[in-house]
């Protein structure tokens, strides 16, 4: 796991606190406004950054991330325009956790080795492949691995007892439990199967849990942070951008996602955290 990861959360751990993970699209709406809202992230209370690259046929992604693409690839958007975006970032932050998102194709486009050192020399601390299953990802486990990068794997509602093991296998950084089955932002979380799956996971690993997909409202997100270690926020940001865009007020877009980042923010730093955080393990 990259120090800055892992120094983040050790943090958090200290404080009984779980982290906001804020996602956005790299250069949505436009390059310049892509880097003063990821820079407005952090002092709006988000913990860590997870920073998508646009991929063409994003199947993951709900329709708003999916527009959140289209608006980054008209405006020149890459996985190399990404990793710029991000060396941007770390000139003026070099302490947020940042975790890559997206998809295999750009990855193996630009090649393992290739892409693991651009990724180190940009500052990602992560990577989330959506579509690179573990039995498939040795050779980019390893790259990364040579570069100190963190290949955080995903569980979901229908990772049983047998397949839990081989997603933990090699794993590190973070658990990505996604707790809805379809794609992002379509479905509200129940807090109490996430809470079940959360616990199931940690008697499972020591890694560090994160729950998304689905989580848009400070409500919901309070309830993830009671019981997981991390709450991952993706659609409800980028739903921001959308609406300066379609209102022909690009400039509003960093103060308007900070705004609602501080909301979420503050609602899971102020979870009342249980002592099945500790005793899940047990």
């Amino acid at each position: 796991m990259s120090e800055r990861l892992a120094a983040r959360f050790a943090a958090l751990r200290a404080q009984n606190r779980a982290a906001l993970i804020a996602y956005v699209m790299a250069d949505d709406p436009n390059p310049d406004v892509s880097l003063d809202i990821l820079r407005a992230l952090p002092q709006a209370g988000a913990d860590i950054i997870e920073l998508g690259f646009p991929f063409t046929d994003p199947m993951a992604d709900g329709p708003s991330i999916q527009r959140a693409g289209l608006r980054s690839l008209k405006a020149g958007g890459s996985l190399k325009r990404t990793l710029a975006l991000l060396a941007k970032f770390r000139e003026e932050d070099q302490a947020t956790p940042v975790i890559l998102m997206g998809y295999a194709n750009p990855i193996e486009q630009m090649g393992y080795a290739d892409f693991a050192a651009a990724a180190k020399f940009a500052g990602a601390d992560g990577l989330i492949a959506v579509d690179i299953p573990p039995e498939e990802d040795s050779p980019l486990r390893a790259a990364l691995q040579n570069e100190n990068i963190a290949l955080i794997r995903m569980a979901t509602p229908t990772t049983d007892a047998a397949r839990l093991p081989k997603i933990l296998e090699g794993a590190s950084g973070f658990v990505y439990y996604v707790s809805v089955t379809g794609v992002t932002g379509a479905k509200a979380i129940g807090p109490a199967a996430a809470r079940e799956a959360v616990q199931r996971i940690k008697r499972a690993t020591d890694l560090p849990v994160a729950v998304g997909f689905g989580v848009r409202d400070a409500e919901s997100a309070r309830a993830i942070a009671e019981v997981a270690d991390a709450v991952v926020v993706g659609s409800a940001f980028v739903d921001e951008i959308a609406k300066a865009v379609d209102a022909d007020r690009i400039q509003d877009a960093p103060q308007n996602v900070a705004h609602k980042v501080k909301l979420l923010a503050d609602a899971v730093h102020g979870a009342a955290r249980t002592a099945q955080q500790e005793s899940a393990r047990a």
